[in-house]
């Protein structure tokens, strides 16, 4: 008795839970067709998508489908069943019977969607039907387990969302460069980074004190030179430290305007920055320590700022009433002669 054969029918209906554009997605991807051939599949329309099937490859297609959300169905294919092909169960028959075979049955392209009359092989496109659906099922499979592979997790529902990244993945955090206006660094890098300035400035003011020396022109010009290297650097650090509270670098400007910009400066110093990527890009890496270092240098510096302008001053002070009382210690014997010599006469 002949094996029943059985067919994969497609009424152009989703899974319930799934959009219509999701399975036009998943049939395109699955087939590896463009949309455009996809759409004829969806005309309200019964079309068998695979054919002459044994029951365990109709349940692999069918679940397949089912996994890309088309709303499938497995039917007996009383067509492939007839044949005119003798057989001990099926002799030859005295009259011709290729009237048996239905003449109008008609079918679609899985990958182009040309309607045509049942066959092995497309009309339009070419391919071999039967290879073809093989082929895109032993792909969406190979796939679906590369993914679980990789995942390590419990397959996902068909009628899940798409996990795509639909924007541009950034890093985790992002990139320092001192000399540039692009990128981000918080609080204590910033003040890390000023302290380091000053301090390398220091030896610079050293070579330009040197240079008068030699020649006022020479000092002139390495102090011009110096001081655009100090601006330029400052200007730096200070737009990625906006960024990295969310603000325009151009705001830095406002450090020049008088009253405000002492208080902008303290903003600068204070506020900090935002949490995650923001539109200037990722947060800064963590704080090393040497920057942690640097940064309490910095604030050390007014303290002792203000522990030398008191203590300087007294000082001074100091060695001037020490040179007075010595300068009357030496004059004092001097005098001392006269005086005895008037108390003799």
């Amino acid at each position: 008795m002949t094996e029943a054969r059985y067919k994969i029918v497609f009424d152009g209906e989703p899974m319930p839970g799934v959009s219509l554009d999701t399975v036009k997605e998943n049939l395109a991807r699955l087939f590896k067709s463009d949309a455009s051939m996809i759409d004829s599949l969806f005309g309200g329309r019964s079309v068998a998508l695979k054919r002459d099937l044994v029951e365990a490859e109709a349940d692999k297609y069918l679940a397949a489908l089912q996994r890309a959300g088309a709303k499938v169905r497995k039917e007996h294919d009383l067509a492939a069943v007839l044949s005119l092909v003798t057989t001990d169960d099926h002799p030859e028959p005295s009259a011709p019977a290729a009237e048996v075979a239905p003449t109008n049955d008609s079918m679609s392209c899985p990958k182009c969607g040309h309607e045509q009359p049942k066959s092995t092989e497309c009309q339009a496109c070419g391919i071999i039907i039967d290879k073809y659906l093989a082929r895109q099922t032993q792909l969406s499979e190979d796939a679906a387990l590369v993914k679980a592979s990789i995942t390590n997790s419990e397959p996902t529902s068909p009628y899940a969302p798409p996990q795509a990244q639909v924007g541009e993945q950034l890093p985790e955090f992002g990139e320092l460069k001192v000399l540039g206006t692009n990128g981000r660094i918080g609080r204590v890098r910033y003040l890390g980074w000023s302290m380091a300035l000053m301090l390398a400035f220091l030896p610079i003011g050293g070579v330009i004190l040197g240079s008068f020396v030699l020649s006022e022109t020479l000092a002139g010009l390495l102090t011009l030179v110096a001081s655009l290297a100090l601006v330029v650097v400052s200007v730096c650090i200070g737009v990625q430290r906006l960024h990295d509270i969310g603000w325009s670098g151009w705001l830095w400007l406002l450090n020049f305007v008088p009253i405000v910009g002492s208080v902008f400066a303290l903003l600068m110093l204070f506020v900090p920055g935002t949490g995650g990527p923001n539109r200037y890009g990722p947060p800064p890496p963590p704080n090393s320590r040497a920057v942690k270092v640097l940064a309490w240098l910095i604030i050390l510096v007014p303290v002792i700022g203000i522990v030398a302008a008191i203590s300087i001053p007294a000082y001074q002070d100091y060695l001037m009433r020490a040179q007075m009382d010595a300068a009357a210690s030496f004059e004092q014997p001097a005098d001392v002669p006269a005086l005895e010599g008037e108390s003799a006469e």
